[in-house]
């Protein structure tokens, strides 16, 4: 089992930030969704991706802390004062030295090995220090703030990430929106630094954390997928996951 003690440097290590004090879905993480923890669908799809060399859990509670251990899935905990998953990934970065972190969001299980897959896939050219995903937007989804749409350039850099509607169609002439897939992967240069970079305006008034990045000067590449997932942030996410899950089975 990977540990906080665990020697040598790996190449790309998987981080799960599970936190309990979910506000709007009390305890998701833990929640059972079609007969098991949330968190277990996650950690199951991300340990199926060939590209990560290891897998941890990084949680703020000694209760998934113990369900990691009854599973025996490697967890370190990780305090609870943490604002955010980043932050959460960048401690168990100053404990376990790798080259790429992948974040690997808690609450999303509909996780497949081919997100983390294309997620990494940007750092094949060398000078890419972060990464993150997008996925065609659905019509309904458009002007759903809780849906993140990004704009890239060509080459695939992030030009903005907003829960407005962007582009903003003026003339009313088809338009392609894409949806922000919440999974993030970083050289660890790039997650050092993330802690010490002023905290933005654009990410105060978005709540959006990767608005850290680029206010910030640091380039974020944006990989398109074609699988969805659903963060699970309500009891109607739940529900909606579970039977897509059930379908899947």
């Amino acid at each position: 089992m990977l540990d906080s003690n665990h020697s040598g440097k790996i190449g790309v290590l998987g981080v799960i930030p599970a936190r309990l004090a979910s506000t709007r879905l009390p305890r998701k993480i833990l929640r059972t969704i079609a007969g098991r923890p949330m968190l277990a669908w996650v950690y199951d799809a991300a340990r199926a991706c060939p590209q990560l060399d290891h897998l941890i859990v990084a949680t703020d509670s000694d209760e998934i802390a113990a369900l990691c251990r009854e599973n025996n899935w490697p967890c370190i905990l990780t305090s609870p004062d943490l604002p955010s998953g980043t932050d959460r990934v960048h401690a168990v970065s100053k404990l376990i030295d790798a080259e790429i972190y992948v974040n690997i969001q808690g609450d999303e299980p509909l996780l497949k090995p081919e997100h983390l897959t294309a997620l990494l896939r940007p750092f094949a050219t060398p000078h890419v220090e972060v990464s993150t995903l997008k996925v065609p937007c659905t019509p309904a989804n458009i002007d759903n703030p809780n849906a993140v749409k990004v704009v890239t350039a060509a080459d695939g850099r992030a030009l903005y990430f907003s829960r407005a509607t962007i582009p903003y169609n003026r003339d009313g002439a088809p338009t392609e929106y894409w949806k922000h897939i919440g999974l993030y992967a970083y050289r660890k240069s790039a997650l050092q630094r993330f802690p010490t970079l002023p905290h933005s305006t654009l990410e105060h008034t978005e709540r959006l954390e990767q608005l850290r990045f680029l206010e910030n000067n640091i380039t974020v590449y944006v990989e398109p997928t074609n699988h969805d997932t659903i963060g699970v942030d309500t009891e109607e996410d739940l529900k909606l996951v579970e039977s897509i899950l059930l379908q899947r089975q």
